[in-house]
């Protein structure tokens, strides 16, 4: 099956069309539903040859082109239209390629289109960098920008409070997207992974706030980042921070590759280095002196490389202490059993101070790890408590947090392993539906599990899923506690509505009844004499009463079907001129309206029986409220809708009170039951009119009159076919 759709009809776009055109669109479609299409085509006209194809009548029938040209298809907003539906289009063919890239598990840089990555610390240079990625983005044709929170895992001091909150806010204003990851013992690595996740073209990071001496030791974050990050190009960026580093060079938490390595060179030289001095200080130093050397020696290898270098740095320095310094000298042998102890000591020594070192990595490590947690479940509450439907947002971040294809939050109804689940909410492409089919699954009740694909986690990061998932589910809990809240306005509302109804139809409903009764009485009374212009005049009476008891009870009905949602139109062509004179047929001085409406408009999509409704409520009112003002109806179209005017030159409504217009149980000037003037009802025909009008996707609006008086506008769509009659 083939179609088309116009892009000011996709349902994300319509706020920003109404803020281009000055147009809402009534009739809008899912994004979604267009998305599923096997195949999108882009169907794309200058505006100037649209602009031409209108003129010569090609698309809307002669007497619309002015109006239309003048208003909505001005060259400006078909410009902006044009630009929106080719970059709508681009997202789309962007996340096709995502999507296949994912499934085909290609980790390769795409240039298919421009991104930047900018990778924030939380410190000062931030905003500097932010700024200078933001400009890169822009000069790169508006390329997409993406800022990138690594939660550091080295042991380092986090981002001042509150640097993360105002980056993040930066980000907005400068069109960046904001997001966190968690780095782990490899800032680098995780860094690279999410740009070629993002397909990232360039990278963004700030200089090394290391001094140099810092820098002869650690290589720092930005050298390792140019070198992994293959196609991926990297921009370092200069700060007044550069440089001012004064912390002493730090280490990875924990044994890492980088400080075994240097341990083991260590434990090579620092012997060598402690032997030489020794040597060369031989007549100026003493015995006790060259012990206190090797012991400092095996001290700094224990310090830096861990146990295995320092046990090998305090054998071979103890054997070079023997063989080089102590007498007798040259050989290996023992000439005091005190030297056979320093050995001893230096070993022990060794092995004390190494277990203390590593135990102080591991407890970095572990103290580095939790303030990375504490910062993902800060951001992961935030996300609970500050948006309204937090659960797709946050769902997103543990995707991202943990470096997951998707993450989704699975319920069941029943109790038993046999019965289906169903997706909550997730992020990303779901390919799987049931826990045990996922590559992680965490129970956070018997009914309810947060499960995720892409990769296995450790342990560790299992437990912190476990306080996400009861996250998630404090935030499910809240939708559905805020649905029944609203479910419960709602029933509170429909009380009041009843009660308001029980309150004040009494009067309308009994004075109708009244007069019928009286007039059937005194037509039946045997005893009482009518002349037969008296009979007639009750007999009217009760024709009438009977008319206002069918209108009253019309619209209550109508009322009740609107708030349970029950209105079904049927929906057909039809002219508003059959419509006005098919509504004015019954009602009370319906000779004061004035119809004047051109036959030759195009005819409208709606249920004629509802818009007579409609129609009649409307005149019906004016008639009443604008007592002895001309009324008069006029249509015209606009676009693709036609719009039908009811002008009354009466007193109007002011421009504060016109919501109230259509409230149910209003009247002008006084709520019910006042019943001044002579005016009857319980305040239900606008309402009604405006429930049915918005059944059938029209609208119905109050305006001022020209020179004094109220205009109620029905604005419903063009049937396609219908140019004219």
């Amino acid at each position: 099956m083939l179609t088309t759709v116009n892009v000011q009809h996709l349902e994300s776009l319509n706020d920003v069309v109404q803020r281009i055109t000055g147009v809402r669109q009534q009739e809008t479609v899912p994004d979604e539903v267009v998305r599923r299409a096997e195949q999108i085509e882009l169907i794309d006209i200058t505006p100037e040859a649209l602009r031409r194809r209108m003129a010569h009548g090609n698309i809307y029938a002669a007497e619309k082109v002015d109006a239309a040209l003048a208003n909505y298809f001005r060259p400006g907003n078909l410009i902006a239209l044009r630009e929106l539906a080719l970059l709508w289009v681009a997202d789309e063919v962007d996340v096709a390629l995502q999507r296949y890239r994912t499934e085909k598990e290609i980790s390769e840089v795409w240039e298919t289109r421009e991104r930047v990555v900018v990778a924030l610390t939380g410190d000062r240079e931030s905003e500097t960098v932010l700024r200078r990625a933001a400009r890169i983005a822009k000069r790169a044709g508006a390329a997409d920008l993406l800022a990138v929170h690594v939660l550091r895992g080295d042991g380092l001091a986090g981002p001042p409070v509150g640097a993360v909150a105002r980056l993040r806010t930066l980000g907005e204003d400068v069109g960046a997207s904001f997001h966190t990851v968690v780095g782990g013992e490899d800032v680098p690595a995780a860094l690279l992974d999410f740009a070629r996740g993002a397909n990232a073209t360039q990278l963004v990071i700030g200089t090394s706030r290391r001094s140099r001496l810092a820098r002869v030791f650690v290589e720092g974050i930005g050298a390792r980042v140019v070198q992994d990050s293959g196609s991926i190009d990297v921009h370092m960026v200069t700060h007044d921070e550069a440089g001012r580093g004064l912390r002493l060079p730090t280490l990875h938490s924990g044994l890492s590759s980088t400080r075994k390595v240097l341990g083991w060179v260590l434990a090579a030289v620092m012997p060598l280095a402690a032997t030489g001095a020794g040597i060369v200080l031989r007549g100026v130093v003493g015995m006790s002196t060259d012990v206190v050397l090797f012991f400092l020696a095996t001290v700094i290898v224990a310090m830096v490389g861990g146990l295995g270098p320092a046990v090998v740095a305090a054998v071979v320095g103890g054997v070079l202490l023997n063989f080089f310094l102590t007498p007798p000298l040259y050989s290996f042998t023992i000439g005091a059993a005190e030297n056979l102890l320093a050995i001893a000591a230096m070993v022990v020594v060794a092995v004390l101070v190494a277990i203390v070192v590593d135990r102080a990595a591991r407890r970095a490590q572990q103290a580095a790890r939790s303030r990375a947690e504490a910062a993902l479940l800060a951001s992961f509450a935030r996300t609970v408590l500050t948006r309204r439907d937090p659960l797709p947002r946050l769902l997103e971040k543990v995707r991202e947090a943990f470096g997951l294809h998707s993450v989704a939050l699975l319920g069941r109804t029943g109790g038993t392993a046999s019965d289906h689940w169903s997706c909550v909410a997730s992020s990303g492409t779901v390919h799987c539906m049931s826990p045990e089919e996922a590559d992680v699954d965490v129970e956070i009740e018997d009914d309810l599990h947060l499960i995720g694909s892409g990769r296995s986690l450790p342990a560790s990061d299992r437990g912190l899923l476990e306080v996400v998932g009861g996250q998630a589910l404090l935030a499910l809990r809240s939708q559905r506690a805020a649905a029944e809240a609203d479910d419960s306005r709602r029933r509170a509302h429909a009380t009041e509505t009843r009660s308001a109804l029980l309150s004040t139809v009494g009067h309308d409903l009994r004075s109708p009844l009244t007069s019928i009764k009286a007039a059937a009485g005194s037509l039946r009374d045997p005893n009482l004499e009518l002349a037969p212009a008296d009979r007639q005049e009750l007999m009217a009476t009760i024709e009438e009463s009977a008319d206002r008891l069918t209108g009253l009870v019309d619209n209550l009905l109508d009322s009740a079907r609107l708030a349970s949602g029950t209105v079904t139109p049927l929906l057909a062509p039809i002219g508003y001129d059959e419509v006005a004179v098919r509504a004015l047929v019954g009602l009370p001085n319906a000779d004061k309206v004035t119809v004047d409406i051109d036959e030759s408009l195009p005819d409208i999509l709606a249920d004629a029986g509802l818009l007579e409704r409609v129609v009649a409520n409307v005149v019906d009112n004016a008639l009443r409220y604008a007592a002895g003002a001309s009324i008069v109806l006029r249509a015209s179209s606009y676009a693709d809708r036609v719009e039908l005017r009811i002008v009354d030159s009466g007193p109007g409504v002011p421009r504060h009170g016109r919501d109230a217009l259509f409230a149910p149980f209003q009247r002008l000037g006084a709520a019910l039951p006042s019943d001044r003037d002579g005016a009857t009802g319980v305040g239900l025909g606008l309402s009604v009119a405006r429930g049915l009008t918005e059944a059938m996707d029209g609208s119905l609006t109050a305006e001022d009159t020209p020179g004094g008086g109220l205009t109620v506008v029905i604005s419903m769509p063009a049937w396609s076919n219908g140019a004219g009659r």
